[in-house]
């Protein structure tokens, strides 16, 4: 397997973390274990490596670092890293992708459109490190066309030498020019509604409740903060909706029809006070929640979409999970408050009645 550098999601697996990347990993496990997720394929750590190696830019870039000074914890050197992240980028992005590994990289996005029915299938193109690393790397939406998806798998590839990751390596006194990750190419949810699941309660750690967020459009509004979102708090085992909040919503990210670009724009005057969700789309997202905890043995970190296009539930798509950060790390047991407990092993472990296996 380990010759190949393209994979289906199908084909890869949670233990294949250093192949891949975390998320491409989480992807393919969602995958095999019937989760719904965007169609799409993945790019291997091998193939940064191939790409940098022999397009000429890892050489170009080890030259370059021969000759840079600075200091990470200096804050007056901060426009260096800047500077320096400016010409690596460039040295990357207008490095030329070997033929070979762009007739795979086209045969594949050629199999996806025509799974898809859909010619020049707009994806997803998103970066996979193989530790969380939330929003250091990026993403770029609504790609169309073999052209654009080249040209975007490397610019996801460069931008492993932003200005924030060249500090953060420094500071490891790690190699400035070296620090590979895996790509997932997706299908593109055309998103009537999106956002982030956690099941647990993040302000409390409560483990009896899953907490949704949500906003209309893509979720980038969500996950960046740029605007409030609407708040759902369920009962794990009853799917019971405890409480709902409505959020002012002021903005939101959506494809412009025109350009096929992403853009944020306000959000038109009749949807700013209205929930995003149905209450039956509420509880659908609860029970995705439920299974991925259920396999993946902790409580999550979801992103989800809904779309406009495909009937409800066929239209609930989980797109990211991670393992929940906040309250793993704590010694402080999560509590369990309200009506109904945690489901399975997390209501024995949430009371202290077994152990989890391993380390």
């Amino acid at each position: 397997m380990e010759e190949k550098f393209v994979f289906w999601l199908e084909e890869i697996s949670a233990n294949q973390n250093d192949l891949v990347g975390k998320k491409c990993a989480n992807l393919g496990e969602m995958t095999r274990a019937g989760i719904r997720v965007p169609h799409g394929f993945v790019l291997s750590l091998k193939a940064y490596n191939e790409f940098l190696g022999r397009s000429g830019a890892l050489e170009k870039m080890k030259a370059y670092v021969d000759t840079f000074r600075a200091d990470p914890e200096n804050l007056t050197d901060v426009p260096k890293y800047e500077e320096a992240s400016s010409v690596m980028r460039s040295i990357v992005e207008s490095g030329v992708m070997p033929d070979d590994m762009e007739a795979t990289l086209i045969t594949y996005y050629a199999d996806l459109c025509r799974k898809s029915g859909c010619v020049d299938i707009p994806v997803a193109t998103r970066s996979a490190g193989t530790t969380s690393h939330p929003g250091q790397y990026e993403t770029y939406l609504n790609i169309s066309g073999r052209e654009q998806l080249i040209k975007n798998i490397i610019k996801v590839w460069s931008s492993t030498f932003n200005t924030r990751s060249l500090i953060s390596r420094a500071r490891k006194d790690l190699p400035l020019y070296h620090d590979p990750i895996g790509v997932a190419v997706l299908q593109m949810v055309d998103a009537r509604a999106a956002g982030v699941m956690f099941t647990l309660n993040p302000l409390n750690g409560d483990v009896s409740k899953i907490v949704i967020q949500g906003n209309w459009g893509l979720g980038e509004s969500v996950v960046s903060g740029v605007t409030q979102a609407d708040e759902w708090i369920v009962d794990k085992v009853t799917l019971e909706i405890i409480s709902k909040r409505t959020a002012t919503k002021v903005a939101e990210h959506v494809v412009d029809p025109v350009t096929g670009n992403v853009v944020m724009i306000e959000s038109p005057q009749e949807r700013r006070d209205a929930l995003c969700l149905k209450d039956e789309e509420v509880a659908e997202l609860a029970k995705l929640g439920k299974s991925l905890e259920r396999h993946f043995e902790t409580p999550q970190d979801i992103e989800w979409a809904i779309t406009g296009d495909l009937p409800f539930p066929q239209n609930v798509f989980a797109l990211q999970t991670r393992p929940e950060t906040i309250w793993s790390g704590k010694t402080e047991k999560p509590k369990i408050t309200g009506k109904g407990k945690p489901f399975s092993f997390l209501a024995d472990i949430a009371v202290g009645k077994i152990t989890k296996k391993g380390p």
